[in-house]
């Protein structure tokens, strides 16, 4: 299941070049960015195995660099895919090119890097963990505790271990901010389509903390069910954003695609798939915006609040039957929508998201798709969402069954959304059953 889930997460990428090596923080030049170095003496985060009866597990730099696609992302930007996707768009050149920097390295203003910073790292320790310059002097004095913590984050340490917070930082690149996103042109070029989930996307990076008493002591430890209804929520509320700053309307005759379903259209014409699908009254050949994510919110709000769920299930309604009246009806009901969700989210995100959540919420997803909330990227979602539900249940025991939902959705061309309903079905009746078990 391991090597399902990453290979369905992950794309391409290649080797990175080494990194200048720790420098203390004294010794830094001006600028609030220090790049990577700054974390990868071997005292700190650059040991090349964890050390015994330590805080933190010491070799995070290590990680990062040999495991995580992060810090490959620059050195992607020189690949024949790059290359072929640069050539298409008109750009001289992919690692130059604003558009692909964006996202592919952490790029502050160059006012802000000091000399050791360096855009080949990629997306490095600090696009996560914000700025060195204000915290790292504190940080590196070994003081591991509630108080101290939350100290750094007064500096400017980012605080990711709340969900929403972590969401949002991730979003702004895989999904996109009003000063940089993926296009359907950059799509038609041949970059990789989009795809997120927070606690998936959290586990595949790979984590480079462990949760255990320690870590609890310092910062939150949001059960996988949290982390994803979070999310969730959190990746509503900025598809919607972005709705609202008009990122979804281009300057030609067609909106950006990018908020769209794009198996809608794209399938090949041979694999006869398409249905009525439940909470819209679109027909067969309409573009239809993306609404996995509020789809899931909608599950995940029926259990803190089943009224409002209501409303977002009949607002999503509308935004869909908006989308064939014109730019301004649509633009409407999505900030109507955009209401609902924002008033959803402390309910969310306060709510303690323990077992018996993921035990209902997984048949929620099953009797969802069984309704009809099955096209392919909803599907991606469902078994995403799946694989987080089942970590606070017995993820050994759901193996095969997420293995299943996984091979469902591993081809968007040969998606067969009847293989997925059924694959989705026997896994959460598995569930409901050892569920019921003990009280028998």
């Amino acid at each position: 299941m391991a090597l399902a889930l990453a290979s369905f997460v992950l794309c391409w990428v290649v080797l990175l070049s080494p990194v200048a090596a720790a420098t203390a923080p004294s010794e830094m030049p001006e600028g609030v960015f220090l790049g990577v170095g700054s974390c990868a003496g071997s005292n700190c985060h650059g040991a090349t195995q964890p050390w015994q009866g330590s805080r933190v597990r010491q070799d995070e730099y290590l990680v990062w660099q040999q495991r995580d696609p992060h810090a490959k992302s620059y050195t992607a930007l020189f690949g024949p895919r790059a290359k072929r996707i640069a050539r298409n768009l008109g750009l001289k050149n992919a690692h130059e090119a604003e558009a692909c920097l964006g996202c592919h390295t952490h790029a502050p203003p160059p006012a802000e890097r000091s000399s050791r910073f360096q855009a080949g790292d990629g997306v490095g320790c600090e696009a996560c963990h914000g700025p060195g310059r204000a915290w790292l002097g504190d940080h590196v004095a070994g003081v591991a505790d509630a108080a101290a913590y939350h100290a750094l984050v007064d500096k400017g340490m980012l605080a990711i271990d709340d969900p929403e917070r972590r969401a949002e930082l991730c979003l702004g690149c895989h999904l996109g901010t009003e000063r940089r996103q993926v296009t359907h042109r950059m799509m038609g070029a041949g970059h990789p389509r989009l795809r997120f989930e927070l606690d998936t996307f959290t586990e595949t990076e790979p984590a480079h903390f462990v949760v255990d008493d320690d870590y609890r002591k310092r910062k939150q430890a949001a059960t996988h069910t949290r982390t994803w209804a979070v999310g969730q929520a959190v990746a509503s509320r900025e598809f919607l954003l972005g709705f609202a700053d008009g990122r979804w309307r281009s300057e030609g005759a067609f909106p950006e695609l990018t908020f769209y379903d794009c198996q809608g259209c794209h399938h090949p014409t041979s694999n006869l798939r398409w249905q009525p699908r439940e909470g819209t009254d679109l027909g067969p050949g309409v573009p239809r915006i993306n609404d996995s994510s509020l789809v899931m919110l909608e599950i995940v709000t029926r259990r803190v609040d089943p009224g409002l769920a209501g409303q977002l299930l009949e607002q999503r309604r509308a935004l869909h039957a908006a989308s064939l009246l014109g730019v301004e009806k649509t633009a409407a009901a999505a900030a109507t929508l955009l209401s609902s969700v924002m008033r959803a989210m402390p309910a969310i995100q306060s709510h303690a998201w323990d077992a018996g959540d993921a035990s209902t919420l997984l048949a929620a997803l099953a009797n969802a798709a069984r309704l009809g909330l099955a096209d392919y990227q909803t599907a991606e979602q469902e078994t995403m969402a799946a694989a987080a539900l089942v970590a606070d249940l017995d993820p050994s025991r759901a193996r095969k069954g997420l293995e299943a939902c996984y091979a469902a959705v591993e081809s968007d061309a040969a998606y067969d959304p009847s293989r997925f309903v059924e694959a989705l079905s026997a896994l959460a009746e598995a569930e409901r059953i050892a569920a019921d078990r003990p009280r028998r």
